[in-house]
């Protein structure tokens, strides 16, 4: 007989039948049911917000984003997230035909016709544009790019920690897609979801092409072992904004902190381990293939929590939240 891993987050167990969860968990506001979104420059309803069966982004995944959350009126780090956009429209050849203070402008113009000031995320996306014909080339997407918002009142609330089943799917070498860029090609990472839904887990661990651990299949991924903060090389998998803060606090708070190769066998014998994000910040792991972390959270996700949500108040004001 299997037993049960513990759910050590509140102290009961946790029964192979619990309900999912996932990293982007939010708490229910009835404000989204009628929100207003941002549709290539205009301010529709919700009901409204559509694009052609013929954009490149529906037809092809052709396409880059960022999820950026809303604190005291402030976008959190948005320069770095327009820096990872910019960037991404360079490598996939994209013109995405607006400024950055253009798109600043259209973040703040949605979250006002809402009425939002704090605990909000916006998902900026911009695509190739509309199709002549339903081809793969790049030279049918003759009316682009398209750019979209939408913005929700979005609250964090994951109940307990994340439960983690490492599969097969991986994130892969830089010459078939790389994994640093925020494409809407996501299938790869659905497909590991699924797989690790199947296995009764929440989400999936994944590996980089020589089987060192990597990154979930929604966050970027970190362990604790023995008073040491280790998270992969950063090579196969995107560079989280969030992920790049936690490693800068860690360095800045003399915690040791190592980017690098490591096993499942690493990741199973933590003390902690926990994702990084910015929907969420940090979020505890409970277990891995069914073995329970002895703390979720521990005492080290915990102090970079802190750390971090002192980072959000710090360039936000007020009392931001992880």
């Amino acid at each position: 007989m299997q037993l049960a891993p513990v759910n050590r987050y509140r102290g009961e167990t946790m029964r192979s039948e619990d309900t999912k969860i996932s990293t982007h968990q939010t708490a229910t506001d009835p404000r989204n049911d009628a929100l207003m979104l941002y549709v290539d420059g205009r301010i529709v309803p919700k009901a409204e917000a559509v694009v052609s069966i013929y954009d490149s982004g529906f037809m092809l995944g052709d396409g880059i984003w960022e999820g950026v959350r809303l604190h005291n009126g402030v976008w959190a780090f948005l320069d770095a997230h327009l820096d990872r956009l910019f960037e991404a429209s360079l490598a996939l050849d994209l013109d995405i035909g607006k400024t950055r203070a253009e798109l600043k402008a259209a973040l703040d113009e949605t979250a006002a016709a809402n009425g939002m000031e704090t605990d909000a995320h916006a998902r900026l996306m911009v695509t190739r544009g509309r199709k002549s014909a339903p081809f793969q080339h790049p030279q049918f997407s003759r009316w682009g790019p398209t750019i979209a918002i939408i913005v929700e009142h979005s609250k964090p609330s994951i109940p307990r920690p994340i439960r983690l089943a490492s599969v097969a799917h991986h994130r892969g070498l830089p010459l078939t897609q790389d994994a640093k860029l925020n494409s809407h090609s996501k299938l790869n990472c659905i497909l590991a979801c699924i797989a690790a839904e199947k296995a009764g887990a929440d989400e999936a661990l994944m590996f980089d092409p020589f089987g060192f651990v990597n990154t979930t299949n929604a966050c970027n991924f970190f362990i604790v072992r023995k008073g040491e903060v280790w998270t992969s090389t950063g090579d196969y998998c995107m560079n989280g904004i969030t992920r790049g803060h936690v490693v800068a606090l860690c360095r800045e708070n003399g915690i040791p902190i190592f980017e690098r190769n490591y096993s499942l066998v690493d990741a199973y014998g933590a003390d902690e381990a926990f994702m990084t994000g910015s929907f969420g910040g940090l979020t505890p792991v409970g277990s891995i293939d069914h073995r329970p972390m002895p703390a979720a959270p521990g005492p080290m996700t915990d102090r970079l929590s802190s750390l971090y949500r002192s980072l959000i108040e710090s360039h936000c004001g007020g009392a931001g939240a992880a």
